[in-house]
């Protein structure tokens, strides 16, 4: 599909992904006629360092534009694109809070610590922006899809643990990306296949599940979650809902920097691409995700979405002004205490097991 463009190749307000280690030549095309503002990466683009520099070099080429956004969830534990024999795996974001015999500060050091180890990783290959922390509050009968990922049930941790995190990440010259808000952690459905519907009371959801997003509302990008708050809009996810958006997100929560949608070809959302996208964009989100590369559905975003501009654009703008060189660093210290503390998990585990096989 061929789109006019307007001057100067202005990006347009989506972020598209690509379906393998390199861009096809329709791919490439598509690229240079549609203009996405950023690229997401996920583990099926991931083959060595060489390559992955490669392939955001590439895209950067094509769209014209040296500081075109690459972006990847690399979170640790289930969520990580960048892995082994090339990468370290880190541990999910639950493992902080079970850590033996640290204070709460040392708990949220080790957190920053990981996250800035992290931000190495993906700054030797160009990548720059990260989709964590995840500042979902962990609830009773929630679904696994959030699980470990969350750092706490409790909001003020989640909060503490997700603004050393986004700290780590800065120090080493990546953005954040807080999501998924205004928070995911009592969807007892996975909203990659079906649409989770949360019947909390307004006040409960303002005390615990939005706090986390409240706290840091000043980082410069946050991405939407696919649920349905009852108490506030009963008709629509949060991703498209005026009200969620207006009333909550940039409301009560006092977020104004930039909001991205996830990704709009989850089954929590229906309808075609395209009204997803436009319903998206009319709730107030800055910039549509979309990112399984399939070009079918990407063509139906693009042909929906406008230059980005106004608000928009400030935000976007504002948001990559923010990126910096890393700050100095030592990768191996940093490394050793990891794994000091992950063998202090594994022991305490192993002394747990050996108790309750005792008792038995």
């Amino acid at each position: 599909m061929m789109l006019s463009l307007p001057p100067r190749m202005t990006p347009r307000a989506f972020i598209c992904g690509c379906t393998g280690t390199f861009l096809r030549s329709e791919e490439r095309k598509f690229l240079a006629e549609t203009q996405p503002w950023g690229l997401i990466l996920f583990k099926r683009n991931i083959e060595a360092p060489d390559q992955v520099r490669g392939l955001v070099d590439a895209f950067r080429d094509i769209v014209g534009r040296a500081d075109a956004p690459v972006l990847i969830d690399q979170e640790g534990g289930r969520v990580q694109r960048m892995g082994p024999p090339h990468w370290p795996l880190y541990p999910p974001a639950a493992v902080y809070d079970r850590l033996p015999g640290r204070e709460d500060r040392q708990k949220q050091e080790l957190a920053g610590l990981i996250a800035r180890l992290i931000a190495r990783d993906l700054k030797a290959v160009g990548i720059e922006i990260d989709c964590l922390p995840v500042l979902d509050v962990l609830a009773a009968g929630g679904h696994g899809a959030i699980g470990d990922r969350a750092y706490s049930g409790d909001p003020h941790e989640v909060a503490a643990f997700g603004r050393a995190a986004a700290e780590g990440l800065l120090a080493g010259g990546v953005l954040p990306v807080m999501k998924h808000a205004p928070g995911h952690g009592r969807a007892r459905s996975d909203s990659h296949f079906e649409l989770p519907r949360v019947d909390t009371d307004r006040a409960a959801l303002e005390s615990v599940d939005f706090h986390p997003f409240r706290s840091l509302r000043d980082l410069p990008i946050a991405m939407t979650g696919h649920v349905v708050f009852e108490a506030i809009d009963a008709n629509s996810p949060a991703t498209t809902s005026p009200k969620v958006i207006g009333e909550v997100i940039r409301g009560s929560i006092g977020f104004d920097g930039l909001l991205l949608t996830d990704d709009l070809s989850m089954q929590a959302l229906s309808g075609p691409l395209g009204a997803r996208a436009r319903d998206a964009l009319s709730a107030g989100v800055d910039i549509a995700l979309h990112c399984n590369g399939n070009l079918v559905e990407a063509a139906e975003v693009a042909a929906v979405v406008p230059p980005l501009a106004g608000r928009a654009r400030e935000r976007a703008e504002a948001a990559l002004a923010r990126i910096g060189e890393a700050k100095p660093f030592d990768p191996v210290e940093a490394r050793a205490r990891l794994d000091d503390a992950l063998a202090d998990v594994g022991r305490a585990h192993q002394s747990a097991a050996g108790q309750r096989a005792a008792g038995a």
